[in-house]
């Protein structure tokens, strides 16, 4: 059975006064109703009753639209069909969009190549469709200066009609592919019939070609073609990047055609000249109507439109009271939606909740064993996963957005190191220090939250925004990164083994402690081991070289691995769809316990590092602040002021990703308030030397997506998922965190059967889906990709490739100035890494727009 694709595209007489500049989509199926009796019927009669049954359906509206029928035409074999030579013909129909000749810069690059290369046929005197087909074929072979040598225009003028290569009983002569205007009435489809887009792909061809041709007297081609004066031929290579097919470029010229009064100003012109003046007149007539408020275009913002005003921020906790009144109403659904009612999500949060504890507890302990080398074992695992606790459920019950969740990170970790090397140099307490550092820093951020500063995230584009995001997913990538070098310079390079056997009488024997981390001191006794029956008997061999490093790296892979797999997996066609998204939802939580099992209990005797965990019994007592002086107070202060930046960005950039407008939340946002909550929150953390903890990266938007209702859509041969709604509660984010309290009950054992090596793939599958969504990677991604497999996005539509181009390579010069200040070895230099975020901002304002111009940078950094 031999199936082809017909497109038919069309807009109306009148437009409406009412019509949408974005058009308008709209989708509805169309059917053959084939009489068998009706044999004597000739093939132009059934032609015509395969065009009266695509008008049946009745469509409401008032207003002008594209609209692109897509007939597939099925061939029964021989054997099956009648005397009537009778074929089935499948017809969908659905609307485009109208081209915005103000937005779309595809649209004035089709009408300027056209221009160049013109080929206009005026005052056609034949009377035939095929006539006039073959003439316009004719004209454009005949252009010397754009010669196709290659192509076979009569071969060309066959596939322009649906019986191209089909068998004797499925001669049925339509055209394909077609374009026309439609007006969407109360009482049917109204067509406009005094032009007609033909569209064309034709595999031998070198670059797309137009010719228009303006017929000498109105003629009748049958059903919605009853007078015809102007003819559009498009014709295209097969393999076209998405904005240059043969469809777009039909669309640009099917818009400027949709007007009446054009065409009546074409019926006037005597010339090519004019005739081309005319199509310049109307590009400018287009570009001017399509204006629009670039306010209205930029959708990413979640803050208020109105320009920032001076007296916005003298107006003390106007912010915060604005973020309660609006989002206090609606405390009580954050507790029972998805619980009651007729939408229950039951199940749904039973996943979120696994998925949050595991991406909120491994973290903890990751970082928490990451201070505890740095400070000495003054902030460890226990006090991370304390911390954590406490923040995490006073932030799920008390903030305006309970979706952003709070976490200790890898740049409050580096803070924490720099601050300990600090108290070293000028023997200070570390405790003290620390907590001061943190007192100071709670108060910048409430006077930040008091004086309404979170407005000032307005200057925070999109652009700017996904360059700091991707930043936080590299340091990911570098811990882990740091982590494998580390195992493999203490153990691959020295290739020895060492075998420690234990006994019951303990008298004679090393006893290897599992729980020590690979970075303590070790002294590797090569020269040779115990031998007697009596151990023998008990004897466990550790193997402890170069088998330990490859071990490792299996493991973070295979973690990574794993999890991203299982996290793909909901896009398969295996097993039923609740499965698929359950198998996905906690893909992070099966993958680090799979190779837990496999690094701890199938290769138990291959010594793999774990994080150290020593007891405190001291863990709420106070710090000594008796002990700083008025000098180390001051220093303290400018420590706590940047410390205090970065919360403060971190914090908004990671609300802003969260309310994002794609994720469809609906409660509104608290940005103040949250603000000032973070602030509280860290006052108990820094008196007690718990690690401080703010919104975290890409957490929050795993969050949202979790608890995201999701479809697949296909746009132009590309898909894409799109969220459709949220549940947006409190109780995931509330008992994560209770969860992971209690998980102190599992400390040593059997938290500790977690080998580093999976939390460090644990990062790098962070990392790599916090990448998810990002219009940053995606234009990275571009650079690699040819033009064909480009996706029909709003920005590919809108900016010229070059640009978009330039706007990547100057933020990838801006994310290595950040990430060359954020990780560099010097410890110092990372104190000023705020101010380096804060330097982004005169840089999108007044260096970006001197190089790309602005409207290209707004829809670059637009939702849409």
């Amino acid at each position: 059975m031999a199936t082809k694709r017909v497109f038919h595209l069309q807009p109306c007489e009148s437009p409406s006064p009412t019509m949408s500049d974005n058009g308008f989509l709209f989708e509805t199926a169309g059917f053959l109703k084939c009489d068998t009796d009706e044999g004597g019927e000739g093939r132009e009669e059934l032609g015509e009753e395969l065009f009266d049954t695509v008008q049946s359906s009745i469509v409401s509206g008032d207003s002008l639209r594209f609209f692109v029928s897509v007939n597939l035409e099925s061939h029964l074999n021989a054997a099956d069909a009648d005397s009537s030579g009778c074929v089935l013909l499948h017809t969908s129909r659905k609307y485009l969009k109208l081209k915005n000749f103000e937005e779309e810069v595809r649209a004035h690059r089709d009408l300027d190549g056209f221009l160049a290369r013109s080929s206009i046929i005026l005052d056609e005197s034949a009377t035939s469709l095929d006539d006039v087909l073959r003439k316009m074929l004719t004209h454009v072979a005949d252009d010397a200066d754009n010669a196709e040598p290659r192509c076979n225009f009569d071969k060309a003028m066959s596939t322009l009609f649906t019986d191209s290569g089909a068998p004797r009983e499925g001669n049925v002569h339509l055209l394909s592919d077609t374009i026309q205007g439609v007006t969407a009435t109360t009482t049917g489809v109204q067509y406009q019939q005094s032009w007609l887009c033909i569209i064309c792909t034709i595999k031998d061809l070198q670059r797309r070609r137009v010719c228009i041709s303006r017929l000498e007297r109105p003629q009748n081609w049958g059903e919605n073609c009853c007078e015809v004066r102007f003819v559009i031929l498009v014709l295209a290579p097969p393999k076209m990047k998405s904005t240059k097919t043969a469809t777009e470029v039909g669309r640009t010229f099917a818009t400027m055609f949709s007007d009446i009064n054009f065409r009546q100003k074409l019926l006037e012109t005597k010339t090519e000249e004019e005739f081309k003046d005319a199509l310049v007149q109307r590009r400018h007539m287009l570009t001017s109507s399509n204006q629009r408020v670039p306010a209205v275009q930029e959708g990413h913002r979640s803050h208020d439109q109105k320009p920032l005003k001076f007296t916005n921020f003298l107006k003390i906790g106007k912010g915060m009271f604005d973020d309660i009144k609006r989002r206090l109403p609606l405390y009580p659904s954050d507790f029972t939606d998805g619980i009651t009612g007729n939408n229950k999500a039951i199940g749904k949060y039973i996943t979120t909740v696994i998925l949050m504890y595991f991406a909120v507890l491994l973290p903890s302990m990751a970082f928490g064993s990451l201070n505890d080398e740095s400070t000495g074992g003054a902030i460890d695992v226990q006090k991370t996963i304390i911390g954590q606790c406490l923040g995490g459920v006073i932030y799920a019950v008390l903030a305006g957005q309970p979706l952003v969740i709070l976490l200790t990170t890898a740049p409050l970790a580096l803070y924490i190191s720099v601050i300990r090397g600090i108290c070293d140099d000028y023997n200070l307490n570390f405790y003290a220090f620390y907590g001061c550092i943190g007192l100071w820093n709670s108060f910048f951020l409430t006077l930040y939250a008091l004086f309404n500063f979170s407005l000032l995230m307005k200057l925070f584009k999109r652009s700017t925004e996904e360059i700091i995001a991707l930043f936080i997913s590299i340091t990911f990538v570098v811990d882990a990164v740091k982590g494998i070098i580390k195992i493999f310079k203490q153990y691959y390079h020295d290739p020895k083994t060492k075998k420690e056997y234990a006994s019951k009488s303990g008298d004679n024997i090393m006893k290897f402690n599992f729980t020590n981390s690979l970075s303590a001191n070790e002294s590797v006794n090569t020269s040779g081991y115990l031998q007697n029956q009596s151990m023998l008997e008990l004897h466990s061999e550790v193997h402890c070289g170069r088998e330990t490093a490859v071990l490792s790296v299996m493991l973070m892979l295979g973690t990574l691995w794993l999890g991203h797999t299982l996290y793909q997996f909901k896009k398969s066609p295996y097993l039923h769809a609740r499965v698929r998204e359950i198998l996905s939802d906690c893909a992070l939580p099966i993958s680090v316990l799979t190779f837990s099992f496999v690094g701890s209990f199938l290769f138990k005797e291959i010594k793999i590092a774990t994080f150290n965990y020593t007891p405190s019994d001291n863990l709420f007592v106070p710090a000594p602040f008796r002990s700083l002086t008025l000098g180390s107070i001051m220093s303290a202060m400018g420590l706590g002021f940047l410390l205090s930046m970065l919360f403060f960005i971190e914090q908004n950039i990671v609300a802003s990703l969260t309310n994002a407008p794609e994720n469809r939340l609906v409660k509104g946002t608290a940005y103040h308030w949250d603000l000032f909550l973070v602030a509280v929150i860290n006052v108990p953390l820094s008196l007690f030397g718990l690690p401080w903890i703010h919104a975290a990266f890409p957490h929050a938007p795993m969050h949202v997506r979790a608890l995201a209702c999701v479809e697949e859509r296909v746009e132009n041969g590309h898909l894409y998922e799109t969220i459709v709604n949220v549940k947006e509660t409190r109780i995931t984010s509330l008992v994560a965190n209770i969860l992971v309290g209690l998980s102190l009950r599992l400390l040593p054992f059997p938290l500790q059967w977690i080998p580093k090596p999976v939390l460090y793939g644990l990062f790098l599958y962070i990392a790599l889906i916090s990448i998810d969504g990002s219009q940053f990677f995606e234009r990275l991604v571009l650079l690699l990709k040819e033009q064909t497999a480009y996706p029909p996005t709003h920005y590919i539509r809108r900016v010229p490739q070059r640009k978009i181009h330039y706007l990547t390579g100057l933020q990838v010069l801006q994310l290595l100035i950040l990430c060359g200040i954020g990780i560099s070895p010097l410890p110092y230099i990372k104190m000023i890494f705020p101010l380096v975020m804060i330097g982004m901002i005169p840089i999108r304002y007044n260096l970006l727009p001197r190089i790309i111009e602005e409207k290209y940078l707004d829809a670059m950094d637009a939702e849409h």
